[in-house]
């Protein structure tokens, strides 16, 4: 059972990574009235938020003694396991009854990990990665998939519908990061498609622009079809979402899978493809940058 309404005119809301994806993410919460409190390693990643009102806070250990909510969107596992169980952690921190919500891409072992430990403490825990990118995020429609116990879920879904829309609930601790495991291989194989699809249309002599309106609406339209491949015919590659962090999460899901005797063939060429575009200097670009690699 619950020892407190999570959700109530007092909570305080920690927000810890205000990078792409989190900077829109925590100002949404702002514009609902929570009181905010920021922390990113990069002061200036929040510099606006600060000017919107939310209050600046020097250490992770500064956020958890004063939020009762805590939400993480980092970039990699290592950063979410020092963040939340080093000495200078989260956990060594926060007040019982704290609710963590760790929106980071990560690994279900480690969302297992911390919703033990959180448990532990008289604390919850829910592992909550989000799809949509830095669109979704900004229009706030975000598609959150989460694991945890269902009550803590029921209790902090108001907050997660701030900023997305897609909100389900998917299991156990962990399951929320093994259905953004099924997301990830299904982009993988698609960013290819979307590519060579574009590729193709300007090699033929067709208007790329006019192909998308024929395509994207019928068998093939995707995600990423509809919202990347006008960026790769602009030449846009700025990120949406990094090809560094998707190389990550493409080597989450193949150590899942390989782990349950799994062959991922398509996800297997897909991290190939992009850790070649890595090593040409593009791990900062956005994943649309695919593209670059048939110029």
């Amino acid at each position: 059972m619950l020892h407190t309404n999570i959700l109530n005119e007092n909570t305080v809301v920690g927000f810890i990574g205000t990078g792409v994806m989190g900077k829109s993410m925590a100002g949404h919460i702002l514009s609902k009235g929570y009181k905010v409190l920021v922390y990113t390693r990069t002061k200036e990643k929040a510099a606006d938020l600060v000017a919107q009102g939310a209050v600046w806070k020097k250490s992770v250990g500064e956020v958890a003694e004063e939020a009762n909510v805590i939400i993480t969107m980092v970039g990699y596992p290592h950063d979410v396991k020092d963040i939340y169980l080093s000495d200078n952690g989260l956990l060594a921190h926060a007040k019982e009854g704290t609710c963590f919500i760790d929106m980071t891409t990560s690994t279900p072992s480690l969302a297992i990990n911390i919703y033990q430990e959180a448990k532990l403490h008289g604390m919850y825990s829910l592992d909550a990665p989000v799809s949509g990118g830095d669109v979704g995020a900004k229009e706030a429609r975000l598609a959150i998939m989460v694991g945890g116990d269902q009550e803590v879920f029921d209790a902090c879904k108001p907050l997660l519908e701030i900023m997305g829309q897609n909100i389900v609930y998917q299991g156990q601790a962990g399951s929320g990061q093994h259905t953004k495991m099924c997301n990830q291989i299904a982009i993988a194989s698609n960013m290819i498609g979307v590519a060579e699809a574009m590729v193709y249309a300007k090699k033929s002599g067709l208007n790329p622009e006019t192909v998308l309106k024929s395509i994207s609406t019928g068998a093939a339209g995707s995600w990423s079809l509809s919202n990347l491949a006008p960026r790769m015919i602009a030449g846009n590659f700025e990120p949406g979402f990094f090809i560094k962090h998707f190389i990550k999460d493409m080597g989450i899901a193949l150590e899942e899978a390989n782990a349950m005797g799994m062959e991922t063939p398509g996800l297997e060429l897909a991290k190939k493809m992009y850790e070649e575009l890595a090593e040409k200097g593009e791990e900062n670009s956005g994943t649309q940058a695919i593209y670059k690699l048939w110029e």
